[in-house]
């Protein structure tokens, strides 16, 4: 028995509340219509992480901090959540869905303005994109399209698992180097700036 079509699934996804259906002469291919709200509203979360990111990375790029190495990372991390963005609006218009535009609000993480909260931060999003991916991939099996199943998964869950393992290593070696999360800053993230080669190397 089919669910009534106005029901909403109970769901932590970020399905978006103003999707609707394409009325022109696209056909979609056997794409549900929760997959396609869901694919809308997390390809725009992809977007305000890169936008959050970018907004970090503007933070150490500032005279009184100067940590290019370390703005250099978030500006990489930035421009990943970005093309993983536009990789799932392709694919969303490959299978003949629709984007709704919604406003991307203000980052608000001017907080943030060492080193450490900033990983945090980042790892955060990480742990939260990957649990939103999963619950997508979980969905997509479940409403009967393994297609987008399986795409979510080797595209676009895959590629996060290194980067959140590198994320605790770099955490890790901030806290040895003294890093904290007071505003003051300190010699900790000099040395991370300097000596962390996964800053150059992802």
């Amino acid at each position: 028995m089919a669910e009534p079509s106005g029901k909403r699934l109970k769901t932590n996804l970020p399905i978006c509340k103003s999707h609707r259906a394409f009325l022109g002469s696209r056909v979609k291919q056997n794409l549900p219509a929760v997959v396609e709200e869901c694919l809308c509203g997390v390809s725009t979360l992809l977007t305000e992480v890169s936008y959050r990111l970018e907004a970090v990375a503007n933070i150490f790029e500032q005279d009184d901090l100067a940590l290019p190495r370390v703005a250099a990372f978030f500006y990489r991390e930035s421009m990943k959540e970005q093309a993983q963005a536009e990789a799932m609006l392709e694919y969303l218009a490959e299978r003949g869905g629709q984007y709704c535009n919604r406003d991307i609000q203000r980052p608000g993480c001017e907080v943030v303005c060492v080193v450490l909260p900033a990983l945090d931060l980042l790892l955060g999003q990480l742990k939260e994109e990957m649990a939103v991916l999963m619950e997508l991939s979980q969905l997509a099996r479940d409403s009967g399209d393994p297609h987008t199943a399986s795409v979510v998964k080797n595209r676009f869950l895959g590629p996060l698992v290194p980067r959140v393992k590198l994320l605790g290593d770099l955490l890790t070696n901030a806290r040895r180097l003294g890093c904290t999360n007071d505003r003051a800053g300190g010699f900790g993230e000099y040395l991370i700036n300097e000596l962390q080669e996964e800053l150059m190397s992802i």
